[in-house]
């Protein structure tokens, strides 16, 4: 199974595994279909499709499944520079707050782009037996409706070495 999982492109890794994940861990997420779009060491990329499923009473995104967004890209980009590590880390989000600014009328990419200060968050779990914390930010765009920017996320990632 290794093997196969080497042939494939790092998003589709990543969205493989960010699926089980989903499908064993939080079941939301295999629900709302979030696929990983980029993978660099400085940024990770979530989509989440706009359907029925995640879609509130006016058509547009419910809060909710871009809260699951958010979560999902400042979570997924810590979980896999955690995998690399030898040793378990824990991940919990410690805080979270939203801006909601505009409507999200089409499918949704979450951006965390602080992929340097979570290795260095990682690093500094691995070297402590104590709890290390850091706050990163989530942008949400639509592509289909261009660049501008439709809702903002800070939220704590809380690390600490399991022993």
């Amino acid at each position: 199974m290794n093997w196969l999982l080497g042939l494939l492109s790092d998003k589709t890794r990543e969205t493989l595994s960010l699926r089980w994940f989903g499908l064993t861990k939080i079941p939301v997420l295999f629900y709302f279909g979030v696929s990983v779009t980029e993978i660099s060491k400085e940024r990770m990329v979530v989509r989440i499709p706009l359907r029925r499923r995640t879609k509130n009473h006016l058509g547009s995104m419910y809060f909710g499944a871009l809260c699951a967004g958010a979560d999902c890209a400042a979570g997924a980009f810590a979980m896999h520079l955690i995998k690399q590590q030898p040793k378990h880390i824990s991940l919990v989000f410690k805080d979270f707050s939203a801006e909601f600014l505009k409507r999200a009328e089409g499918d949704v990419d979450f951006c965390c782009a602080q992929g340097k200060e979570i290795a260095e968050l990682v690093a500094q779990a691995l070297s402590s037996d104590e709890r290390v914390e850091r706050q990163l930010d989530v942008t949400a765009t639509v592509p289909s409706l261009g660049d501008e920017v439709v809702a903002r996320f800070r939220l704590t990632l809380s690390l600490k070495r399991r022993s």
